[in-house]
């Protein structure tokens, strides 16, 4: 049985995501704003970084191979417009 989360449903009703399977993680940051922990991880042959947030501190993820489903965006931080991706769903493969 499939679970609600399943990267295929998730690519078929949004059509801006895209989804990667075997990832490797090269840097994890986690960095407490408000009421949230904002995660940073750098992927292996990537240049942009790919961010999600959790309500707990979450596992490092440092070395590890991950699926993730994501979506590409703009963050301005000051004053300048970096790109970003934002993880909608991570997972240890």
């Amino acid at each position: 049985m499939k679970m609600a989360s399943d990267p295929d449903k998730l690519l078929k009703k949004h059509a801006g995501l895209t989804h990667s399977e075997l990832q490797k993680v090269t840097s994890h940051v986690q960095r407490e704003k408000d009421d949230w922990f904002v995660n940073t991880v750098m992927i292996q042959g990537h240049t942009v970084p790919f961010k999600f947030k959790r309500k707990k501190v979450y596992q490092s993820l440092t070395g590890a191979r991950v699926n993730l489903t994501y979506y590409p965006e703009i963050e301005t931080i000051a004053g300048f417009n970096v790109d970003i991706m934002q993880v909608v769903r991570i997972k240890k493969s």
